[in-house]
């Protein structure tokens, strides 16, 4: 029996797909010295402009506390800056910094090398993330 992928459940093969593909990504993400993470955090803050970690852990659907890490690590590389925020002084605004748009320009280069746009599928899989979107988001 041939285990073809055209054969598969839809759930597996999507998964499957994704887990190939984020493979390759992170592969080359990680030889420019971007881990995703950042990456999801730097794409937040360069389409958004500056921001808090809250609001940037809020759009990438990940816990504060996470983020916390991210942007900590992210700052260390100097990748953003967290600058204090001009009305509350205990929050910090996040920036990215030159370097961070940088590794940014080249991290979209790398995604369409390993994922060139597919209108239809763009179409399919913007249907599914708006179909499981948590209702807090």
């Amino acid at each position: 029996m041939q285990d073809s992928p055209a054969e598969w459940p839809l759930g597996r093969l999507l998964s499957a797909a994704a887990r190939s593909i984020e493979r390759d990504w992170d592969e080359r993400l990680r030889a420019i010295g971007l881990p995703h993470a950042a990456l999801i955090a730097l794409d937040i803050v360069i389409r958004t402009g500056p921001t808090g970690a809250d609001a940037i852990a809020r759009t990438a659907r990940v816990q504060p506390q996470t983020m916390s890490r991210t942007l900590e690590r992210m700052e260390r590389d100097g990748l953003v800056e967290r600058t204090p925020h001009p009305a509350d002084r205990r929050r910090r605004v996040v920036t990215a910094t030159e370097r961070g748009r940088q590794a940014w320009d080249t991290a979209r280069h790398i995604e369409r090398e390993v994922l060139p746009d597919d209108p239809q599928l763009r179409t399919a899989l913007t249907a599914i993330m708006l179909q499981y979107r948590s209702p807090s988001t």
